[in-house]
């Protein structure tokens, strides 16, 4: 539990943090409001990282409803209830995290920050918040486990083409300390997504966000002699930056640049496997002796199906709308996914953007959530620091919001505490 004594809380150190440093006339490393960061943000990256990072498929309808499925619900607070201590610690696979929020997975970050995952890592440890080590990272997953100290951190899957390079991912995050697998499902192919293809701009094709790969032994034994062919020709002004940005990672990697191109290649081929079925997480079970979680579930039976299959927990996921235009929001899934996972740990993802936002998600039966774009907002920014910040802002306001709805532990979030804001304006219980 954390008294409110100023020290002690999140919500009242942070904002007396900024307070008293505004005292003096400074201000925020990075902003606060939601808007202004993603803004901030957007300026200070590329083009390409902006559309890379913000962007979402097709229309981005599906990233609308994310954010407007949170003002459907509204919190009903209660008062003349002790608050004065909070606890917003909760249990996931056998470890007690100091608040329900994970760093989400997300791929190339050196698109944003030269540091790029080993910033995020340094960050999560200071502010002792879980991180998910992307399968797409900039930085190997045992260099980040090695700034992480006792950290929580997991590891996130694309299930590879080559079983063979799968046993060998899943046996370094093991001996990197990770605490549970994330197999991501919605993502066995890229999605639409106009931003990035009016740019014509894939990361990977550049060497970018394969630091898992060209860091694994299996993977570096099956890189070809030269790319597999696929008739389709590079072509445009930009050649010599393509080919200097393989260069330079080859150089990082002990690579030469014909070997680069065929990775990137390689792994363009292999990256994921849009035939997986239910059969195959047997076969994943006897890869590893970690808990399996399956990262993109938005459809009640299937998170039926992954109880009944064993899986040991699921996140209520639409990749952050990056994926299917026009999908149903997640927090408008989220629900039935409760109700149909029984016991089964139900994580979110796709659309928190305040402590607010994860305060609703909590209360509609989620047991943590994952943080995606506000925290690369924040490295693009001020790289740690700014990770940092962006935590302890969300944070704050988690703690905040939960005192003053009356409520002194996330475990006391539940339906009761939201009223669904319908279409005319009426509220409803949920």
């Amino acid at each position: 539990m954390t008294q409110d004594t100023g020290a002690a809380a999140p919500g009242r150190r942070r904002q007396m943090e900024v307070y008293v440093a505004g005292a003096g006339g400074a201000r925020p490393t990075v902003p606060v409001s939601a808007a202004r960061l993603e803004a901030r943000a957007a300026n200070a990256m590329t083009p390409e990282a902006a559309a890379y990072v913000i962007g979402g498929a097709g229309l981005e309808a599906s990233m609308a409803a994310n954010r407007a499925a949170f003002g459907r619900h509204r919190f009903v607070p209660r008062v003349l209830r002790d608050v004065s201590a909070r606890d917003l610690g909760v249990d996931l696979f056998g470890r007690r995290h100091r608040a329900p929020l994970l760093l989400a997975p997300i791929g190339v970050l050196e698109l944003v920050h030269r540091q790029a995952d080993l910033a995020v890592a340094r960050a999560a440890a200071a502010e002792d918040i879980g991180l998910v080590f992307s399968n797409q990272a900039s930085v190997a997953m045992e260099d980040c486990a090695a700034a992480m100290g006792t950290a929580p951190r997991w590891f996130q899957l694309y299930w590879s083409r080559d079983d063979a390079f799968v046993r060998s991912l899943l046996a370094r995050a093991e001996k990197a300390g990770c605490e549970a697998i994330v197999v991501t499902l919605d993502t066995t192919l890229l999605g639409w997504r106009p931003r990035d293809l009016d740019l014509g701009y894939l990361p990977f094709l550049r060497g970018m966000g394969l630091a898992q790969y060209l860091s694994d032994p299996v993977f570096r034994s099956k890189i070809p002699a030269r790319p597999p062919e696929t008739g389709i020709r590079p072509r445009g002004a930009k050649l010599l930056a393509t080919a200097y940005s393989l260069h330079r990672k080859g150089r990082e990697f002990g690579l030469s640049m014909a070997r680069m191109r065929a990775a990137a290649a390689y792994f363009t081929a292999t990256y994921s496997r849009p035939d997986l079925n239910w059969t195959d997480i047997a076969r994943l079970r006897a890869m590893t002796s970690l808990p399996i979680v399956l990262k993109g579930v938005r459809h009640a039976d299937d998170a039926r199906l992954a109880r009944e299959h064993g899986v040991d927990g699921i996140v209520v996921s639409n990749h952050g709308g990056r994926q299917v235009d026009g999908e149903t929001a997640t927090l408008d899934a989220l629900p039935g996914a409760v109700a149909a996972a029984g016991d089964m740990p139900v994580l979110f993802d796709s659309g928190i953007r305040t402590g607010a936002d994860v305060a609703k998600a909590l209360a509609l039966g989620a047991r943590a959530v994952f943080l995606g774009r506000p925290y690369v907002y924040g490295l693009a920014l001020a790289g740690e620091t700014g990770v940092r910040e962006v935590i302890g802002n969300i944070l704050a306001e988690l703690d905040l919001t939960l005192a003053l709805c009356g409520l002194d532990s996330i475990a006391a979030l539940g339906p009761a505490s939201l009223v669904a804001n319908g279409p005319t304006g009426r509220t409803d219980p949920i």
